[in-house]
């Protein structure tokens, strides 16, 4: 590459092959980048003849300290609670956060990484939609940001991208268990599309638990929407008149489900339980009151930012996966 003026940041960033925040983080002698990219990027500079200018970097560091929350659904209080919680924890440590929504869309996600790459972002914590994700992760990983992966876990790369979520699997089999104990002898498990790995973990409890029991699972996949468990209300009252108990995917499902019932004239609680999982807010003040799994998403949140905290800070990388306890909260719907 010949220059007939003097280089920057950008024709480095360039000439190494990797992004503009990457060489940012070399210049800032930052251990976030592996040595290799390190090396790669200072052989550019030296190609290049770039001088860089620390006087004028100062006065460009306004990004210094933000971080980037990619969140596949922020329409689901689920993860507006989550991102809400880390969002005023990270700001308590000094950090500001960019939050971009991507709709489930594994593409928009990719765009939107992109984006946050290029415009200086420290670090990333992304609850990642489905699909392909090479494009988001690869990027990220050329940058050599720290990243974690919440909630959900889609790459398997967690030496390099860890995970930390709730106990799903805990959790659906405390809640089966519970159903049972009060009496409960069909219990089907509503909602969750198929083919995703956070379906399967809140389905391995539920089928281990009646696996045991000698109890026939009832599964009825789809959305993970107050519509779809609203429909399955009808369904399940017209095609598995047995059913007597419901563990649905989530929240929005198992209020979904109250609405129909009520519909129907059914009542829930004495002789038709119903279970949510996630205990959002609305939880409580349904009615009747839903019992649910309680993931305490506002507590994950504070302590998300306190390792993304302490892994830019003092180079304590988090273990590459890592799960924390769930609990039932009883209520009226059981």
């Amino acid at each position: 590459m010949q220059l007939t003026r003097r280089p920057t940041i950008i024709d480095v960033a360039h000439k190494a092959g990797v992004s503009k925040s990457t060489v940012s983080l070399v210049l800032q002698n930052s251990p976030a980048v592996r040595e290799e990219t390190r090396q790669q990027v200072r052989h550019a500079m030296a190609e290049l003849g770039y001088v860089y200018n620390r006087a004028a970097a100062n006065m460009r560091m306004s990004n210094a300290g933000l971080i980037g929350l990619v969140i596949n659904d922020l329409r689901n209080p689920f993860f507006t609670e989550f991102a809400t919680s880390l969002q005023m924890a990270l700001s308590d440590r000094g950090y500001a956060v960019v939050i971009a929504n991507t709709d489930e869309d594994a593409q928009v996600q990719a765009q939107m990484v992109g984006a946050m790459v290029e415009h200086g972002v420290s670090a990333f914590i992304i609850s990642p939609a489905y699909g392909d994700v090479a494009a988001t992760f690869d990027s990220i990983l050329r940058a050599g940001l720290p990243t974690m992966q919440v909630l959900r876990r889609v790459d398997a790369r967690t030496d390099r991208l860890p995970f930390a979520g709730p106990d799903y699997c805990d959790g659906s089999r405390i809640a089966t268990r519970h159903l049972l104990d009060r009496g409960a002898k069909r219990v089907a498990f509503v909602g969750g599309l198929d083919g995703r790995a956070v379906t399967q973990e809140r389905m391995t409890g539920y089928l281990e638990v009646l696996g045991a029991a000698g109890i026939t699972p009832l599964v009825l996949a789809g959305k993970t929407s107050r519509a779809f468990g609203r429909e399955m209300a009808r369904v399940l009252a017209k095609d598995h008149p047995d059913c007597d108990a419901v563990l649905c995917f989530n929240d929005l499902v198992a209020l979904g489900m109250l609405s129909g019932c009520t519909e129907m004239g059914r009542q829930v609680g004495a002789g038709f339980k119903v279970v949510g999982f996630d205990d959002i807010e609305d939880a409580a003040e349904a009615y009747p009151a839903l019992t649910s799994v309680r993931c305490d998403v506002a507590s994950f949140g504070r302590t998300i930012a306190a390792t993304i905290v302490d892994w830019l800070e003092h180079q304590i990388v988090p273990p590459p996966e890592h799960r924390t306890a769930v609990e039932l909260i009883v209520r009226n719907s059981s």
